[in-house]
């Protein structure tokens, strides 16, 4: 761990990715600005970029998961900075944010007035049932070859377990930091690797597009078919159903590996066959593996593991 403090004060110092707050009342305002805002008729995503700025996105419908209709193309967007009394936004379409209230006007003259949410996964503190293998709770790595506890006592990036599993079903809580500053790979980036060969991307994409390498991407080779990222310090759920690759005697693969992700409760990859190892993962073969949580060098924290084999 104490390479991993070098390199992140390395990157602080570079400019890379500015402060990281691990906690909402260390955010300041830039964090309770930050946000759902949703009616029956509309849902905004306003997305911290730090010194006061903000972007933010409109769904027509509601929030992603929550009534968002489908979308061809960017959707409308605006940006806009806080004066210290109210967030005002222009661009794709026009608000002003206050007090928790944020009123829109869209390009076609439509007004309305969101209120802010907060949003929970429904499988958030899921139990395992029986048969299942705990991984992690109550601050025990037991289950873990490679792993530490953060200072609250959650699960540190940079985990890997003990046991090698082949097919599985697998339930995980994880939550990135605010880091306003920060863009792209360099804010809150982490991801589980399955079998230390196939990674679901962990990272703040909280109100961007999906893609390849945001949240819930099976990393460079697919995007999730929505983002169902939720702002960042909010605690949000992986549920995955991992079918292992198959394999002939002479070890030739004969079927790809498979995978469904429910990201915050919502199917985002649906039996998926894999194309092979992802980023840095381990060659195929028939034999089991582990999970990894990936430390890419920021507080990204893990709780609530559990694997039932399958």
């Amino acid at each position: 761990m104490r390479a991993r403090a070098l390199f992140a004060a390395l990157v602080a110092a570079l400019g890379c990715s500015g402060p990281e707050y691990l906690e909402p009342e260390q955010g300041g305002r830039d964090y309770q600005l930050q946000g759902e805002y949703a009616n029956e008729a509309f849902g905004a995503q306003v997305i911290a970029a730090g010194g006061g700025r903000f972007d933010a996105v409109l769904h027509e419908g509601g929030l992603p998961g929550a009534g968002a209709k489908p979308h061809e193309g960017p959707l409308p967007a605006a940006t806009g900075r806080d004066d210290g009394d109210t967030l005002t936004l222009t661009g794709d379409f026009d608000g002003a944010l206050r007090d928790g209230t944020l009123r829109v006007e869209t390009a076609g003259g439509e007004v309305a007035v969101l209120r802010r949410v907060e949003r929970a996964s429904p499988t958030l503190g899921a139990a395992p049932p029986a048969g299942a293998v705990v991984l992690f709770a109550d601050a025990d790595l037991g289950a873990f070859a490679e792993g530490e506890l953060d200072p609250r006592g959650f699960l540190a990036a940079g985990a890997l377990t003990r046991e090698r599993f082949g097919s599985f079903a697998l339930h995980l809580e994880f939550r990135t930091p605010f880091m306003p500053d920060a863009s792209g790979q360099w804010r809150g980036n982490s991801g589980v690797y399955l079998q230390n060969r196939y990674e679901i991307q962990v990272l703040d994409s909280f109100g961007l597009a999906p893609e390849p390498n945001e949240c819930g991407a099976i990393y460079e080779q697919r995007a999730p078919d929505r983002n169902m990222s939720f702002p960042p310090l909010a605690w949000q759920t992986y549920d995955i159903a991992f079918t292992a690759a198959g394999f002939d005697a002479s070890g030739a693969r004969t079927s790809p590996a498979v995978v469904t992700v429910r990201h915050n409760g919502v199917v985002i990859h649906d039996k998926v066959p894999l194309a092979g190892p992802t980023g840095r993962g381990d060659p195929e073969s028939s034999e089991p593996g582990p999970l990894l949580f990936q430390d890419h060098w920021n507080p990204v924290v893990y709780r609530n593991v559990w694997l039932l084999p399958r």
